[in-house]
């Protein structure tokens, strides 16, 4: 199937070629695999095979896109859009820039984080999984929910201005469990990430989800009064208010618009808590990475924040030409994020709560509803749900009914850092709407932050 790609690719740009336009080619495709459950029962099973082939035609400093859903076979419907997109960058208003046109030096192909067994995993062994995962833990009012995806999703690129191109195929999963209580209406979760299928761990998910519900089932939920609190955060939630960096921190273009709260003049300084470091690093198998960028830039470990300091801002080609800077081999799906452990030991729930306790601690695993309040302050707003806990200092375990964080990221991941676990481990982030776009984070089990205010506490769930 490679060889046909790229073949497919190869036959479009010499068709180009001969009418003498000059266009770049982005062809997207993925098997999907989705097996849903809801009270109790599987709700839905399906799966689809999508080809999308965007093809941008450039003439001057003028450019346009057309998009189509197609398939191999269908080698003259893709020249017909090719044609289409031609006509369409006649008309087009001309950019203030000169827009690169992808040049590739060499062949470049990576299969190597693709594992068949996990992408077409079959549905017999997906419920054999959640099986093994929630054996004994429904009632007649604590009812199941969640997600099985799992699939293969196939990039691959090539322009007029090179013989060459790449391709890349990767396979994913993700696991998402939920348990709630039909007349209570609380709810609690765990999720897994897979990249390869012997990454699948029922054992942790149900030990996590036995521990909730231990708490859940047995100890009386309460409103939190309104205050400062020691938080510990879950990975999902360390994960989702990292995601955010992507937009209004260390985006270069983002940054020249006015919509990130780093500037220039703070690259070198220390702007965090040293025991935050994150980076993009493509060496990550779990992050389904890109190592080599759409314009054809290999792709290495790159240091966003060292200990504290403001490394750098990643620069997408299109903005680098815009803004007159350097590219830094970003232009791909999605970064590979991955915020380094601490030297707390820590390696689970289980862990956490055994762990004795100075102050009261309020566990947040989840962050739901979030959203950016003020991009230029890294403020950012966000609903706990799924599992918080409140851990007394004198050992007894509350649970408390949801509430509402509104934080800068400044301090999130500033000077009110107070441990960072060791154990890392992957969070899924990848959205179920467009084209599959398999993403995770790699990020610490639990983190720690001290004297976050919390700005609304519910009275039920």
């Amino acid at each position: 199937m490679t060889e046909k790609i790229l073949q497919t690719l190869g036959e479009l740009c010499d068709y180009s070629l001969s009418k003498g336009y000059e266009i770049s080619l982005y062809y997207h495709e993925e098997d999907s695999y989705l097996m849903r459950f809801a009270n109790s029962a599987i709700s839905l099973n399906t799966n689809e095979h999508l080809i999308r082939l965007e093809i941008t035609a450039y003439e001057g400093n003028k450019r346009t896109s057309y998009a189509m859903i197609t398939d191999l076979a269908k080698l003259e419907d893709m020249k017909k859009g090719i044609d289409i997109a031609v006509e369409m960058v006649k008309h087009a208003m001309p950019l203030t820039y000169q827009p690169t046109v992808p040049t590739y030096e060499r062949t470049f192909i990576d299969v190597s984080d693709f594992d068949p067994d996990l992408a077409t995993i079959s549905n017999e062994e997906k419920l054999a999984f959640f099986n093994r995962v929630i054996s004994g833990l429904e009632t007649e009012e604590i009812k199941l929910s969640g997600i099985f995806s799992c699939g293969a999703n196939t990039v691959a690129a090539a322009s007029t201005r090179s013989e060459h191109a790449l391709l890349v195929k990767t396979s994913d999963a993700q696991v998402s469990i939920v348990l709630a209580h039909s007349r209570l209406k609380w709810e609690v979760q765990s999720e897994q990430s897979a990249q390869q299928k012997s990454d699948l761990n029922a054992t942790a998910q149900r030990a996590e989800l036995v521990a909730l519900l231990n708490h859940y089932t047995h100890d009386a939920p309460q409103q939190l009064p309104l205050g400062r609190y020691n938080i510990v955060f879950g990975a999902a939630a360390i994960a989702d208010m990292l995601n955010f960096t992507r937009y209004i921190a260390f985006n270069g273009g983002l940054m020249k618009r006015g919509y990130s709260f780093l500037t220039e003049e703070r690259l070198g300084q220390k702007v965090f808590s040293d025991q935050f470091s994150l980076s993009d690093d493509p060496e990550r198998r779990e992050t389904y990475p890109f190592r080599c960028d759409l314009f054809g830039i290999e792709r290495h470990p790159f240091k966003l924040v060292e200990n504290g300091v403001f490394k750098a801002f990643t620069w997408y080609q299109d903005d680098a030409d815009e803004f007159g800077q350097q590219p830094t081999g970003h232009t791909v799906p999605h970064l590979s994020l991955c915020m380094a452990g601490g030297s707390h030991s820590v390696n689970s729930l289980e862990e956490l709560l055994k762990q004795p306790r100075e102050t009261d601690i309020l566990y947040i695993p989840f962050l739901h509803y979030m959203n950016i309040v003020n991009p230029s302050k890294g403020i950012l707003t966000g609903s706990s749900r799924f599992g918080a806990l409140l851990l007394k200092q004198d050992g007894s375990v509350v649970v408390p009914y949801n509430i509402r964080l509104t934080q800068s990221l400044l301090d999130l991941f500033g000077d009110r850092l107070a441990w960072v676990s060791r154990e890392s481990v992957p969070y899924n982030t990848s959205l179920s709407y467009g084209a599959r776009n398999p993403t995770s984070i790699i990020v610490p089990r639990f983190m720690q932050v001290n004297g976050l205010e919390i700005s609304h506490s519910n009275s039920s769930y």
